[in-house]
């Protein structure tokens, strides 16, 4: 699936740049300079936008072979911040992430490929309340640079959409012109900085 509608001719190995190859080790995400977002439709009419805040992440890439490359992200559910303490609550409760109960959301990759360019799609397995469902995101490769610090970081973002009724989120309130409360549909974020192991 391609939320993007982009090419998905699969660039072969030999096709890949040195530069890209010298990239080939494995990576811890740098939460402080990583964003992983959402977007729901809030009353029909707005959007509303939020983030976690404490989460962990690696990245083993595979310069040479893209396919071999692999991701996994263990996220804590009770950092949630949509800029309302009040709304936050109410999506820690039990009516929504049942944080005390399923205190994290996980990430596993099981396939990823190279669609040419700098696009890529990495598959694999998000786990909300226990379910387990596929996620296909497409990514933007960013570039690298070596930080004033000398670490090695390479950059993505990424964007993919999920039904939360998939994963047993189905708590909404109707409203009296119609539709309902919250979007079943959200949308996913990535912005992504990982540094290189030593």
């Amino acid at each position: 699936m391609s939320i993007f509608g982009r090419k998905t001719t699969v660039e072969s190995p030999a096709a890949v740049t040195p530069e890209l190859a010298a990239l080939t080790g494995d990576y811890a995400i740098d939460a402080a300079h990583s964003t992983l977002g959402f977007v729901a439709r809030h009353a029909m009419v707005t959007n509303v936008k939020g983030k976690f805040l404490d989460f962990t992440g690696s990245l083993h890439l595979d310069g040479s072979d893209p396919s071999r490359s692999t991701a996994s992200l263990d996220v804590k559910m009770d950092s949630i911040d949509t800029g309302s303490a009040d709304r936050d609550g109410h999506l820690k409760s039990a009516d929504f992430f049942r944080t005390d109960e399923f205190p994290a959301m996980t990430f596993r990759s099981t396939a990823a490929e190279s669609l040419g360019g700098d696009d890529y799609r990495i598959t694999g397995d998000l786990t909300i309340l226990g379910t387990t469902r596929p996620l296909t995101i497409d990514l933007e490769f960013n570039g690298a640079a070596k930080d004033p610090f000398g670490n090695e970081r390479v950059g993505f973002e990424g964007k993919a959409e999920i039904l939360r009724s998939e994963f047993g989120l189905t708590w909404n309130a109707a409203l009296e012109t119609g539709g309902v409360l919250v979007s079943d549909k959200i949308k996913l974020n990535f912005d992504i900085s990982a540094i290189r192991n030593a």
